[in-house]
């Protein structure tokens, strides 16, 4: 059966990740099976990726399933997105090889996420940014992402009662950027992340910015590998998968 790859851009605020899960609960993959099903009338499962969580958006999830269809690749996107909701669309379709999957053929993922640094709220970036209403310390924190820049272990930076059979990975860029006054970016790439991790660096490096954590401590957190040592998760809603590498 032929191999399709697909790009797909949404906004992650209404839904509950990626994966399709019991109980209802609407998700990314739920309704981009469900559009493929009313296209070509078949049932099956989509790889994406990567896992997305509850309110991260994406630009460029990547994702692969074996459809058996008449449509040129053209019309098949436009055909699925016609099916899919508002806040989710397919943005590249095509034929793939056909031992390419999302998911195991990917070799690095892009990330940004973006802080809103600023005493007052501001309505028009609450969707995609995370608030913080006290000055940050943009030099300091880029300082302090020069010590995570590498093949390190990020146990420390993973999830709490995450299984993975290593902790291992190599981060190739992790940069803070203030676009304009009051706009920060933190741009992460990596040939892979843990479950949390691109957060808990973000949520740690706040903690830098904020003046709460030294800048020289980030080479003793990653030594310990102990998750409660870091800084706090931060919220999803800042979150935007950017890209994915092949």
């Amino acid at each position: 059966m032929p191999n399709y790859r697909f790009t797909l851009e949404y906004d992650g605020a209404g839904f509950a990740g990626w994966q399709a899960q019991a109980g209802g609960q609407r998700t990314v993959q739920g309704e981009f099976e469900a559009a493929i099903e009313r296209v070509t009338g078949q049932r099956l499962r989509v790889v994406a990726a990567g896992r997305t969580d509850a309110g991260v958006h994406a630009l460029g999830q990547v994702a692969s399933a074996r459809i058996q269809t008449e449509l040129p690749p053209a019309v098949l996107q436009r055909a699925l997105n016609r099916s899919m909701p508002a806040d989710l669309a397919v943005v590249a379709a095509g034929r793939a090889a056909d031992d390419f999957h999302a998911r195991y053929s990917a070799v690095g993922k892009l990330y940004c996420y973006r802080v809103w640094n600023a005493e007052a709220r501001s309505p028009l970036r609450s969707a995609r940014a995370h608030r913080v209403a006290r000055k940050l310390d943009v030099r300091a924190m880029s300082k302090a992402a020069e010590a995570f820049v590498g093949c390190h272990d990020f146990a420390a930076l993973q999830a709490a009662g995450s299984e993975v059979e290593s902790t291992v990975r190599t981060l190739k860029r992790l940069e803070v950027e203030q676009e304009r006054p009051g706009e920060l970016v933190f741009w992460l790439e990596a040939d892979g992340f843990l479950r949390h991790m691109v957060r808990n660096l973000v949520g740690t490096l706040l903690e830098v910015g904020s003046g709460r954590r030294s800048i020289e401590s980030m080479t003793e957190l990653l030594a310990c590998g102990d998750r409660r040592r870091a800084g706090p998760t931060a919220p999803a809603v800042g979150l935007t998968l950017v890209q994915v590498f092949y």
